[in-house]
């Protein structure tokens, strides 16, 4: 494939709902454009895109592929992203490195929730936005009952663009409202035909498109309120503006399984979609801070910015980059804006699903592949050493679902970690970490198709089998009453024995660690072994006395006891500490203490009845409500919730918003467990001792 400049690149994101037919609209692009001899289906797992074996089985995207096309003189870089919510991750990579998103929906369907979502994310970053309407030549789907139901969310800035003519509720011909001119297919060849006559959508659909483009500009809202036609010249001039500024948003009807109007689809983004010259620029921030604008121009000194990576095993590390400016090729050093650290540039390709082509040079606005760069991470930013900056990362959600991890075979911890640990360089929506309390590996991901996901690329790619299970909860014990106990030590077994005799006293206080002072008068206890004493009573704390787990709140004091000048020793003073503390602690009125999160959850405003219900039914207290400042639609509940109950919060929020909630919980604090939480805590402990 030729070089191109970046007036003639156009970086495309498919995106929205899962299940609307993205990756089998990019198989219909690369067919059209001469990429494959013939179109895969994802029900056949045979397209270019869903490459990965597990896509195949899965019949869906998990991660977002790259392929390039070329079209009547304009490369084409398309981004296949995944639609799921459990890869949002995907979706993030591919919407960062777009300079337009086109967002695939299919006939029949609503404004679905994923629509939305990847259309508020990509405005926010200031992409270009168009929408696809797919599977308009199926049976009982109507292209205009979905136009309307997204003309609802979206208004007059909706654009029509290509629309079908419907014949016996069948889809006879696309025409396209900017030529008008109409198209039959067959085969997925087009041949111009007649432009219907009598057709009310195609009348509505007309007035709707004139007004659309009119308000663009002035000059072409006098023609319209004047009754004068548009040329195809002034149309698309407007569509390239109103496309770049935001202000309008084309819809093309096709039918990807067939490549019916996709070619439309096609001369629609070289024709008007925003180009890597119109879009590619940011702001980055050098070494001291400072902001400055980096154009998209080849003569300039290179910036690259890393939207994803592949850590394959067998394949090698992979990254892949977006060229802001300046140009990449084999041999050059760069230096990582993130870590100050050289890279030597080695193999670069481009990318046709998993098909690799070697490539001499990316050039400014272009997107490719490059291979071994083992220090770069998703986010980093690629510099020429006279001018290193940092740029806008990838931002990604945050994990909200957690499992505790075992491997299914015993002695492969140290495999599971670092197959995990190379599962996260490409994913950073996966968190993988031990809690230093439970001594558990703890997993977290998006969801549980995401940890599903996780688990099989662990057992493919690093041969290692993992179970996954509820992790365990860091409860924690306190006494709520001052009680004094005695530890005495004594053991003759010839020769020198043991003693050691102490009186402490146990308070509750507001300390997380043991609080241990001393009152002993006259040298009861010699000041030498304070330290064994203390020692003791920390190394009994560990374990408390109602379900063994660790003990906070509490305050010791030694303040009488008794010695022997020869038998007296650290360790039996150590062990006097002991006993002193299993003889005073149970009759200091211990309690269980559970942890409590701050639960911070963004919901749309008609599921507020039903999150709030659940959190009162998992013990939870809502704290206040807000209007969300980024989403109107939105409410903002802040609660406190019991940790130990939150361990399906992601499903059921998930479940109940339709994907449109998100939620944050952080550790908060420990309070008492009520009585029958804290007798089932026991209960359990004492079964798994027995």
């Amino acid at each position: 494939m030729k070089s191109h400049k970046a007036g003639s690149i156009r970086n495309i994101a498919l995106a929205g709902h899962g299940g609307k037919g993205k990756t089998t609209v990019a198989e219909a692009m690369l067919y059209l454009a001469g990429m494959t001899d013939r179109m895969g289906t994802v029900a056949e797992g045979t397209t270019v895109m869903d490459s990965d074996p597990l896509e195949k089985k899965r019949k869906s995207s998990v991660s977002t592929a790259l392929a390039s096309i070329e079209w009547k003189d304009t490369k084409i870089n398309i981004l296949d992203t995944p639609g799921q919510f459990d890869f949002e991750c995907g979706q993030c990579e591919g919407v960062r490195a777009a300079d337009c998103v086109i967002v695939v929906t299919s006939a029949g369907s609503d404004c679905d929730i994923g629509a939305q979502k990847v259309f508020a994310s990509s405005k926010k970053q200031g992409k270009g936005r168009m929408f696809a309407v797919t599977k308009t030549d199926s049976d009982h789907r109507s292209f205009y009952k979905t136009f309307e139901a997204l003309r609802k969310v979206y208004g007059t800035l909706l654009c029509p663009v290509v629309v079908p003519h419907m014949e016996e509720n069948v889809t006879a011909s696309y025409i396209d409202l900017i030529h008008k001119k109409a198209f039959a297919y067959k085969d997925g060849k087009a041949t111009e035909v007649s432009m219907p006559e009598g057709d009310e959508n195609y009348e509505e659909m007309m007035e709707i498109f004139r007004e659309a483009i009119a308000t663009t500009n002035d000059e072409l809202l006098d023609k319209f309120f004047e009754g004068e036609v548009f040329t195809p010249e002034e149309i698309i001039t407007s569509l390239k503006q109103g496309v770049a500024q935001g202000s309008l948003y084309p819809v093309f009807a096709l039918s990807g399984l067939t490549g019916n109007a996709v070619d439309l689809l096609l001369d629609g983004i070289a024709e008007f979609a925003p180009s890597a010259a119109d879009k590619a620029g940011e702001l980055a921030a050098d070494t001291q801070g400072n902001l400055l604008e980096i154009t998209c121009d080849e003569a300039e000194k290179l910036a690259a910015l890393c939207f994803k990576t592949i850590a394959d095993p067998f394949v090698g590390r992979m990254s892949f980059v977006k060229v802001i400016s300046g140009r990449l090729t084999p041999g050059m050093t760069v230096v990582d804006g993130r870590t100050g650290a050289s890279e030597k540039v080695g193999k670069i390709v481009g990318m046709v699903g998993a098909r690799q082509t070697d490539l001499s040079e990316i050039t400014a606005g272009d997107i490719g592949v490059l291979t071994k760069l083992d220090k770069v991470r998703t986010g980093d930013a690629l510099c020429d050493p006279a001018r290193v900056v940092k740029l806008e990362g990838v931002t990604f959600p945050r994990p909200c679902l957690s499992m505790a991890v075992t491997p299914a075979k015993k002695g492969e911890e140290e495999k599971v970690a670092s197959g995990l640990l190379r599962l996260m360089e490409e994913d950073p929506t996966i968190n993988f970490y031990t809690n230093n309390e439970t001594h558990e590996q703890i997993l977290s991901g998006l969801g549980e198709q995401h940890l599903d996901v996780i688990t099989n690329k662990l057992k493919t790619k690093f041969g290692v089998d993992i179970v996954l299970k509820q992790p365990k909860v860091a409860y924690r014990e306190t006494i709520r009453k001052t009680v004094q106990a005695q530890g005495r030590h004594k053991k003759q077994s010839g020769g020198h024995g043991q003693f050691g005799d102490v009186f402490i006293r146990f308070e509750p206080c507001s300390s997380e660690d043991l609080v241990f002072e001393e009152e002993v008068f006259g040298g009861a206890v010699p000041k030498n072994f304070f330290p064994a004493v203390e020692k003791g009573l920390r190394e009994s704390m560990a374990h408390g006395v109602l379900a063994g787990y660790p003990m906070v709140g509490v305050k010791a004091v030694l303040y009488d006891g008794s010695y022997h000048p020869v038998d007296s020793s650290e360790m039996a003073f150590k062990l006097a500490a002991n006993l002193a503390f299993k003889n005073g602690i149970p009759n200091a009125s211990p309690a269980l203490l559970e942890p409590v999160g701050s639960l911070r959850a963004c919901i749309p405003e008609d599921t507020m009845g039903d999150i709030m219900g659940d959190i009162t039914k998992r013990r939870g207290r809502v704290l206040g409500m807000s209007p969300s400042p980024e989403d109107s639609s939105m409410q903002v509940i802040e609660a406190e919730v019991p940790m130990a109950e939150m361990a399906d919060f992601s499903t059921m929020m998930r479940s109940v918003t339709r994907g449109r909630g998100s939620f944050e919980l952080e550790f908060l604090r420990y309070d008492e467990a009520p009585q029958a939480v804290a007798d089932k805590v026991i209960a359990e402990q004492q079964a798994q001792k027995e």
